[in-house]
């Protein structure tokens, strides 16, 4: 990772549909909890000038850098952390009680494309899948040491693999010789046990739902979704707007659970927002993207 990355490629999803429905107005305090490439907020902070304030979060040093090349404005504050300490951040940035948070939860295009960490098996490199490499262990290294019990429940929890049994048996062999060390080893692993179309739909590479359990498991992602949903209880203002986009049912199902406590939450969004079929072909990641957007009731103060 360079100090002066490439120009982010990444496409924002749903960001008419983010601008519409958090009902952005001059002058407000916006936080981004997942800055990424800056894509969302960019169009954000435009919409609350003059005077808006915005707090950039990404556990991604690289996806920071990009964002600081969308939001050059001095006034924007970026800074290195998961969206779980939303508060703690906040306060230590000086940044006031936002009257918006964001969160899309879903995985870059840039980060897919780096050859460093091996989130996307095209691209090679090392298999470490984690956002913050400061932080927890390589992916390698958990596929390493892993038990097959637990490889199996892995891949059925958090990717409804039907072949979960299969795949979680073959690391277990594979690494007894020749260790799984990069994301072609892993996606070479899968094609083997699954066939080059693998389980899923035609267009997707029998590695994607070993990845993706991958991922969630090394980042702890799900346990940050609900620390992140409790912390925005405290942390928005009353009266504020939250809005979550997720991509799969595990993030969707937190989000909803949260969303249904009536004593914090007014859902402003009874159905999920989709991308609608032009934004669906022109960016095939918005797919399976879900926007749903509370606002915070008054009266609790306790998370």
């Amino acid at each position: 990772m360079t100090n002066q990355p490439r120009a982010a490629r990444h496409v924002p999803v749903l960001a008419r549909e983010v601008l519409q429905w958090m009902a952005l107005a001059p002058g407000m305090a916006v936080l981004d909890g997942t800055v990424g490439a800056g894509g969302h907020s960019r169009l954000m902070w435009e919409a609350i000038q003059p005077e808006g304030r915005l707090l950039g979060i990404d556990r991604d040093t690289m996806m920071l850098q990009f964002a600081r090349q969308q939001l050059p404005d001095e006034r924007v504050v970026l800074c290195q952390g998961s969206y779980a300490d939303m508060e703690e951040l906040r306060s230590r940035c000086n940044f006031p009680q936002p009257d918006r948070i964001l969160l899309d939860l879903g995985l870059s295009s840039d980060q897919l494309a780096d050859k460093e960490r091996g989130f996307g098996f095209d691209a090679g490199g090392p298999l470490d899948l984690r956002f913050d490499t400061s932080q927890g262990i390589p992916a390698s290294e958990f596929l390493q040491t892993a038990s097959e019990n637990d490889l199996t429940a892995m891949l059925q929890d958090l990717a409804d693999e039907p072949r979960a049994a299969s795949i979680a048996r073959e690391v277990v062999l594979t690494r007894q010789t020749n260790p799984l060390r990069t994301a072609g080893d892993l996606a070479q692993l899968c094609e083997r046990v699954l066939g080059a179309r693998g389980t899923g739909p035609k267009d997707r590479h029998p590695a994607t739902r070993t990845f993706q359990a991958l991922r969630i498991t090394v980042n702890r992602e799900l346990e940050h979704v609900s620390r992140g949903l409790a912390a925005a209880r405290t942390t928005l203002v009353p009266g504020g707007l939250i809005g979550v986009i997720t991509f799969h049912s595990l993030e969707d199902r937190l989000v909803k659970a949260e969303f249904r406590d009536e004593s914090y939450w007014k859902v402003v969004t009874p159905k999920p927002i989709a991308a609608s079929p032009a934004e669906q072909r022109f960016n095939p990641r918005s797919r399976s993207a879900k926007l749903r957007v509370a606002q915070r009731l008054p009266g609790n103060s306790a998370g």
